[in-house]
Formats: C-alpha cells, structure tokens, sequence
C-alpha cells in the first residue's frame, strides 16, 4: 500500500503560479501511475494530469495543457505538479492519486490510493 500527502497549495492571483507536491510512502512508488485530480464546490471530481511509472509518458486534460506540467522523482517518492498562468477557473481541491497500471489511466475509479487533498484558490 501506498499513503499519498499532499502540499503547495494557495492563494494566487490569475497568471500567477503554484508547485504542488505529493510525498508517497512505502518502497513501491516507481510501480505507480500517478495523478493528479482537481474538484471545485458543485462539480464532479476530474482528471488533470497523470504520469507513467518512470515518467516517461504523461496525459492532461485539455483545459490545462501548455499550462500545467506534471513530474515525478522515484528516488524521492514524489510527484510534482507545476502550474502557470493559473485562471480563476483552476480553483479547486487538488488530489493526488496512484495506482499499480502499466499504462497511464485518466478516470477517477481506476485510481485506489488518493490523498486527503490540497486547496488550490485562484483571485481574479
């Protein structure tokens, strides 16, 4: 099993940038596919970006492409996402999620392993 937390999160006018990190424990980390998810009051949780094992591959949502940049570092346990020229519209909670894939998934339901979330608030 894999415990996942989150940090980073904030407050940030639009156009401006954040790095949210998410630390993984256990000994696995590189067997995972991680990813990061975002939900805002009233919606549905949704896909932003994910990364293969040994990050080689990565997906995003097309509302954050050429903005966001999802990495990891298996030596260190750790999955990154870098986010710029941020919109009032990316304000959400922001998860991250694993799970043991040999290909990358973007559906919520495939992923079993989430974090407790990270608050992402972006000022007009």
């Amino acid at each position: 099993q894999v415990q996942l937390v989150e940090s980073g999160g904030g407050l940030v006018q639009a156009g401006g940038s954040l790095r949210l990190s998410c630390v993984a424990t256990g000994r696995t980390f590189s067997r995972y596919v991680m990813g990061w998810f975002r939900q805002a009051p009233g919606k549905e949780r949704e896909f932003v970006a994910a990364l293969s094992r040994g990050g080689g591959t990565t997906s995003y949502a097309d509302s954050v492409k050429g903005r966001f940049t999802i990495s990891r570092d298996n030596a260190k346990n750790t999955v990154t996402l870098q986010m710029n020229s941020l919109k009032p519209e990316d304000t959400a909670v922001y998860y991250c999620a694993g799970v043991i894939r040999t290909i990358v998934v973007i559906t919520a339901r495939e992923y079993n392993y989430w974090g407790q979330g990270t608050q992402v608030t972006v000022s007009s």
